[in-house]
């Protein structure tokens, strides 16, 4: 359940665009076919062994080199080279609770948010796409004219460079995570998505300049690698936590806070390869019920470091449904030429 929200916006740059078209309405239900839509991505994608083009075949994705990858049985295909997985990957538990709190429509107007970001982008990325809950959304999004709501921004105000492509073909979205338990719902999020297991610190297994939109909402960035993904004057688009962010629950519950250095070191992190172009805060009121409690906890980082009884202990002592807001910091950045 949701109260008002709030956007305040401080625009710091804004570049030109060429080359503008609209997108259509679209409808989408059902999941899509997965061989289709790893089909729709896999000009995007190249060995993470030789760095040669991808082809998909029967249950098999392939290069010229014979370099082969399977494709699981939920749509999605792991480019994840070597035998150890991150330890930083989420849990199926983890997964679960995400999507049982972003299905409840908490996050609602931030991924409206963020879908504004989008414009009538041509190829959109997300790195740490998790469930595909973010992306799923810019995909079914319908770019809105400029000015009529505050949840949508104009194609100018972010720099959105197209090719001519744009308006022949739908969208397609690339869902980048480490976690094959999150990619598993995330194929099958939205048709257009094609799901990839990826590490973001390790080199992307995605063609230099093909990628209009580079979504990064509450995940780790590699400003290198991003850059060279992104289109000239393509979008990089995050997402981080303000200090605000689920206060009181963060006291009460003992959760992780968010680092008061956090802007500062997102800024020194992508400075070298990206400006910032704008930014917007955007606060969401929120009553929460206790299962929406646990699911908020443990669908984030603190899943990592609380747990058992003694959370379960503070979560029945707190009025139920207990008043929080979440609080978030959106900006977006361009190439530096």
């Amino acid at each position: 359940m949701t109260g008002r929200w709030r956007v305040t916006r401080i625009t710091l740059k804004s570049p030109h665009v060429k080359g503008r078209a609209r997108a259509g309405p679209e409808s989408v239900t059902g999941t899509g076919d997965d061989g289709r839509m790893l089909a729709d991505v896999i000009d995007l994608l190249l060995c993470p062994v030789c760095g040669g083009r991808l082809t998909l075949g029967s249950g098999t994705v392939r290069c010229e080199n014979g370099h082969g990858f399977d494709v699981a049985r939920q749509g999605y295909v792991s480019l994840l080279t070597g035998s150890g997985v991150p330890g930083t990957a989420d849990t199926p538990a983890m997964v679960a609770a995400r999507a049982d709190f972003l299905d409840r429509g908490h996050y609602a107007p931030l991924a409206d948010a963020v879908a504004g970001w989008c414009g009538t982008a041509d190829v959109i990325a997300d790195a740490g796409a998790g469930t595909g809950h973010y992306l799923s959304r810019a995909l079914s999004a319908r770019t809105a004219e400029p000015g009529t709501t505050g949840r949508t921004a104009e194609p100018e105000a972010v720099g959105l460079t197209l090719d001519a492509r744009t308006a022949e073909r739908e969208t397609v979205g690339l869902a980048l995570d480490v976690s094959k338990h999150a990619l598993k719902r995330a194929a099958r999020a939205h048709p257009r998505i094609g799901a990839v297991v990826a590490d973001v610190w390790r080199p992307l297994p995605v063609r230099d300049a093909s990628v209009d939109v580079l979504l990064n909402v509450f995940a780790p960035r590699n400003a290198a690698e991003f850059a060279r993904i992104l289109k000239p004057g393509g979008t990089l688009v995050v997402v981080t936590p303000t200090a605000a962010h689920l206060r009181p629950l963060v006291d009460r519950l003992g959760l992780l806070s968010v680092d008061a250095d956090k802007d500062r070191r997102l800024e020194e992190t992508l400075a070298d390869r990206f400006a910032m172009a704008v930014q917007d805060d955007l606060e969401i009121p929120l009553a929460l019920d206790h299962e929406a409690v646990e699911a908020v906890v443990g669908m984030g980082p603190s899943a990592w470091h609380t747990g058992g009884e003694t959370l379960g202990k503070k979560i029945r002592e707190l009025p139920d449904p207990v008043h929080v807001t979440a609080s978030f910091r959106l900006s977006t950045w361009v190439v530096q030429k």
